[in-house]
């Protein structure tokens, strides 16, 4: 049973979401040839100062 989870900074809005979820579904249906009823999807909305880039924090690149 395929499982994706996108994790996201808040504020997208319910059809942004919506998208993201239809646009995982049909990767995983034409790239894996899996049944749309069996996949997961789960998006997580993170907050950007819980973000990495470059072994540095989101909010430490900001500052600079």
């Amino acid at each position: 049973m395929p499982y994706v989870n996108i994790r996201i900074t808040p504020g997208a809005t319910q059809a942004q979401k919506e998208e993201l979820i239809a646009g995982a579904t049909e990767l995983l249906v034409k790239v894996l040839n899996k049944n749309p009823q069996t996949t997961f999807v789960v998006i997580d909305e993170v907050e950007r100062e819980h973000w990495g880039v470059g072994g540095q924090s989101i909010a430490a690149r900001d500052k600079a």
